[in-house]
């Protein structure tokens, strides 16, 4: 069964996808032009991103974790000891 027939006889609450957005995240991108007889008047390039405070924190631990100089080095070290033993 595909997903969408699982989901088709689904009644879903608002605040259902509500929280699955804020817990989850949502980017969204998008380019709006105004335009008056074929000449662009208004570009917008519009960039928004929806999330809870406490899922952009625990996000910006897990990448600065994963980014940060300290864990490359370590991970470099690592890498060296491995090399080293064979």
């Amino acid at each position: 069964m595909s997903e969408r027939k699982a989901y088709e006889n689904k009644d879903i609450a608002l605040i259902d996808i509500l929280d699955v957005v804020l817990d989850k995240g949502v980017a969204i991108k998008g380019d709006l032009i105004l335009s008056i007889a074929g000449i662009d008047l208004v570009y917008l390039d519009l960039r928004i991103l929806i999330s809870s405070v406490e899922t952009l924190i625990q996000s910006n631990r897990e990448t600065a974790e994963q980014l940060s100089s300290k864990r490359f080095t370590q991970e470099e070290e690592a890498l060296d000891r491995v090399i080293n033993k064979s």
